[in-house]
């Protein structure tokens, strides 16, 4: 197996032997690499979150398996009834690639808009999903509300699972296991992204609300989908919201009031940017904000 230069650790206190890093000519030999690295091993994209674990005093992998250059993973597909996202690609690729579609909105927003421009040069959806840690993660709310489904691989093939339950068994998945594509249905909806974040550009967000609701002539909310991130340790649906909209007028103002009424439900994190009742306290001015956007998209 080809290896590339050696990564060393930079933290004092880690001990970490000298990782070495595989580049994969395809995606065969990726998972081949993955599997007989196993424990010992991990997938490497963009690398913005791995090339932070010493400043986190985590230590890195023996052994790193760069996907960056296969080329079905690095891939967006768009066809008349579904999309589908390699992995691999940036989140400045990604809102290229969907800048036309209006559909996309909240994905586009939330990719476009993450972190800052150096970040999303390098930045993977994959990594994004993939990244337990990591809970103000934009492009996850953003997908919860588009109906995404995680496609992941091994050496016995391909499985297909939605991301709310993705989410919730990431962390305990089998070595050698890869994430290799999202898939988004297509559909008449309106969508939008709203975060806080502290300054005006390149922190992570407090809070996160991502809105994709479907409207008749009538503008009822036919069908709503609304997902919360950054303020519990993982992004997640908010149901109980989106049952309040349905079968009414899409208003901002109303939105939220109901978002108001209904946040007790959160039990935010807290952290050194946030305490916990503030990143629950906001909820309701970005469900508002998301709002005003969709109607005006």
């Amino acid at each position: 197996m080809t290896t590339g230069s050696p990564m060393q650790s930079v933290a004092g206190e880690m001990h970490d032997a000298p990782a070495s890093i595989y580049v994969a000519p395809s995606l065969a030999s990726a998972l081949d690499a993955l599997s007989e690295f196993g424990a010992a091993g991990a997938a490497f994209a963009g690398g913005t979150w791995i090339m932070r674990s010493p400043i986190r005093h985590e230590r890195l992998k023996p052994h790193y398996v760069a996907i960056g250059k296969i080329a079905e993973l690095t891939t967006v597909r768009i066809d008349s009834d579904a999309i589908e996202i390699g992995a691999a690609v940036t989140h400045a690729a990604l809102a290229a690639a969907l800048a036309d579609l209006a559909e996309f909105a909240v994905l586009v927003d939330a990719a476009g808009r993450s972190a800052n421009p150096a970040i999303r040069a390098m930045a993977t959806i994959g990594g994004n999903l993939a990244t337990s840690e990591f809970a103000a993660a934009d492009c996850v709310p953003a997908l919860l509300c588009l109906d995404a489904q995680v496609e992941m691989s091994d050496r016995d093939g391909r499985e297909r699972i939605g991301l709310s339950h993705f989410l919730k068994i990431r962390s305990s998945l089998p070595r050698g296991h890869l994430v290799t594509r999202i898939i988004l249905p297509r559909a008449a909806r309106r969508s939008a992204h709203a975060r806080l974040p502290l300054r005006k550009s390149g922190d992570y967000p407090v809070a996160i609300v991502s809105l994709s609701v479907s409207i008749d002539a009538a503008n009822r909310v036919q069908a709503a989908r609304v997902a919360v991130g950054s303020v519990e340790p993982v992004a997640r649906r908010w149901e109980r919201l989106e049952a309040a909209l349905i079968g009414r007028p899409l208003d901002a103002a109303e939105a939220a009031q109901s978002a108001a009424a209904l946040a007790d439900e959160f039990v935010g994190r807290d952290s050194v940017d946030a305490p916990a009742w503030y990143r629950v306290s906001v909820l309701p001015g970005l469900v508002r904000r998301a709002a005003i956007a969709a109607l005006g998209s």
